[in-house]
C-alpha cells in the first residue's frame, strides 16, 4: 500500500503487512492489523478495526464500530452498518489455553447487514441478502433474503437494489425479475 493511493486519517494505524486497495479511505481511530486485507475504493468509518487474517473485497463500506475478526471474509459490495458484530469463536473464553477455535465466516458479494446487527461465526450470508438492523443471524442466509429478528428469521426476498420484492419477485422499483428454484432465488431472464 501506498499512502498517495488511500486516505488514511492521522488518528489510525494500518501496520506494516496489512494490504490496503488504492482508493481507500480509512477515517479516525480506525486500525487494520498486519496481515489484514483491504479491497479497493472501500470507506472504513470511525472507530473500525480489521484483524489480522481477515479480508474485506472491494467496494465494502464499514460504517462506525464495526470490527472484522480473523476468519471473516466480506465479497466485494458488502455493507455493513454501525456497531454491527462478527464473532469468530463459539465458545469465547478469557483464559489462555482454553481452545480458542476460530469458524469462519463468509458474506456474499453486494449482502447488507444492519446497524447493530450480529452474525454468529460459523455461518454465511448470502450475495445481495439483507440483515436488518439488530438481528441475530444463527445460521446461513440464502442469497437474496431479507432476515430480521432474534433469531434472525426470513420475512422476504430483496432486490440487488435493495428494495423488497413483490410476491411475484420482481422489484417495484428498478423492475428486475427473478425466480424462485429449489428455495433459491435467481435472477430471472433479462
Amino acid at each position: 500500500m501506498s499512502v498517495q493511493e488511500c486516505y488514511v486519517h492521522e488518528s489510525s494505524y494500518v501496520d506494516d503487512g496489512a494490504r490496503v486497495g488504492r482508493g481507500t479511505k480509512i477515517w479516525h481511530f480506525s486500525h487494520v492489523q498486519s496481515g489484514a486485507v483491504v479491497g479497493e475504493r472501500c470507506s472504513l468509518g470511525q472507530n473500525v478495526n480489521i484483524a489480522d487474517g481477515a479480508v474485506v473485497g472491494d467496494d465494502c463500506k464499514l460504517q462506525n464500530n464495526v470490527s472484522i475478526y480473523k476468519g471473516v471474509v466480506l465479497g466485494r459490495g458488502v455493507f455493513c452498518g454501525p456497531s454491527c458484530v462478527f464473532t469468530n469463536d463459539f465458545y469465547p473464553r478469557a483464559q489462555s489455553g482454553q481452545g480458542w477455535e476460530i469458524r469462519e465466516t463468509h458474506v456474499g458479494d453486494g449482502a447488507s447487514i444492519g446497524a447493530n446487527a450480529t452474525i454468529v461465526c460459523g455461518n454465511s450470508v448470502g450475495s445481495f441478502a439483507m440483515i436488518g438492523s439488530g438481528a441475530v443471524v444463527t445460521r446461513d442466509v440464502p442469497a437474496y433474503a431479507l432476515m430480521v429478528g432474534v433469531p434472525a428469521r426470513q420475512i422476504g426476498w430483496v432486490c440487488e437494489c435493495g428494495e423488497k420484492l413483490d410476491g411475484d419477485f420482481s422489484c417495484p422499483r428498478c423492475g428486475r425479475v427473478y425466480q424462485l428454484r429449489a428455495g433459491a432465488l435467481l435472477p430471472g431472464p433479462s
